[in-house]
């Protein structure tokens, strides 16, 4: 439910709907360790056969706990994380409490699943957080406002090349290291065999002590 005295959601972009191709070129990884969750982005800012820039941050910080890693246009991702990271501002001044990670992804579906059938949110998420007692968490939504919690997922075209390396390489209770060295194995399978260049990625971590970038 929106949180009380929240405004209504910004609109969607609307040249999001035309086509789904936007999405599909961003690369989006996301690991769960022991203790700590781990999130990729590609930096590249592009559109049609251009490419703006490569130093594009595709993680936001919700707060000092959670981030998300999202795929898609960048005025429906922009949008999106700053309604969701300011009404968990506002929830928390309202109930002098965070918003958890499961809470959070619930909240998240539930706008994207209200703008679903209005005007949809081009946007794939995987967000990451850290709760004490609950510990570290992922979860994968997607813009049909799917959700569920995962070990391991990736967003865009990179999943035809990661969960493979995902599936084998995963274990329980990996360490930042080990998440890395698979992280390592991903970029580079990418690197050897996608088509588009995506010379560039960002890695942040969330455990308990918050929210820190990992060189790439």
């Amino acid at each position: 439910e929106k949180c009380r005295g929240s405004p209504p959601p910004p609109p969607p972009c609307r040249e999001s709907s035309k086509s789904h191709c936007c999405s599909t070129m961003d690369t989006v990884l996301g690991i769960k360790g022991d203790g700590f969750t781990m999130i990729v982005a590609d930096r590249t800012s592009a559109r049609s056969i251009m490419v703006f820039n490569q130093a594009e941050d595709k993680i936001t910080e919700l707060d000092s706990h959670k981030i998300i890693g999202q795929s898609g246009p960048q005025c429906d991702t922009a949008n999106f994380a700053e309604y969701i990271q300011k009404n968990m501002t506002l929830y928390e001044l309202n109930n002098d409490m965070k918003l958890s990670t499961f809470a959070t992804a619930n909240f998240m579906r539930r706008q994207l699943a209200t703008a679903l059938r209005k005007g949809p949110y081009q946007t794939n998420i995987l967000l990451g957080g850290y709760d004490e007692g609950a510990g570290a968490s992922l979860y994968f939504l997607d813009l049909y406002s799917a959700l569920t919690p995962v070990n391991f997922g990736a967003h865009g075209y990179a999943s035809n090349f990661c969960l493979s390396i995902f599936d084998r390489e995963y274990k329980e209770g990996m360490s930042v290291e080990e998440a890395k060295a698979v992280i390592d194995k991903c970029i580079a399978e990418l690197h050897t065999r996608f088509l588009i260049s995506q010379p560039n990625f960002l890695i942040k971590i969330v455990d308990k002590d918050g929210v820190r970038v990992m060189e790439a």
